[in-house]
């Protein structure tokens, strides 16, 4: 279906697919512009906690990440530093562990997922 639909109250008006194109584009080029600072490094720290947290249910450290990745501790921490000033994907706790990763958390929220793999985690 290629068509866009804007809820009003009760009801839903049509948006004409030349604007809501356009709007898609510029959210695309932001979402490019707002990401640029990542290197593959940072792409694969960030995948690495993303798919791990499900599968320890619990914060992830640094070292365990670099261990996992055999990147240096230094820049593991210099990348976690940046993801989350960028407030990029994840969160650390007082301790420096990785505790979310969006869209998945180790902290309790009120949803929780269940990967047909059997893994649990809640989510974001």
């Amino acid at each position: 279906m290629n068509r866009s639909l804007l809820g009003i109250w009760r009801t839903l008006l049509p948006i004409p697919q030349a604007i809501w194109q356009r709007q898609v584009k510029r959210g695309s080029i932001a979402a490019r512009k707002s990401l640029s600072f990542m290197s593959a490094d940072h792409h694969r720290v960030r995948d690495f906690v993303v798919l791990e947290l499900p599968r320890r249910g619990e914060p992830l450290s640094p070292l365990l990440i670099a261990n996992n990745l055999s990147l240096p501790l230094e820049k593991v921490a210099s990348i976690l530093d940046e993801l989350e000033a960028h407030l990029t994907f994840l969160f650390r706790n007082e301790s420096g562990d990785v505790t979310w990763a969006y869209p998945v958390t180790a902290e309790p929220t009120t949803h929780k997922v269940l990967f047909s793999s059997g893994e649990q985690i809640y989510a974001a």
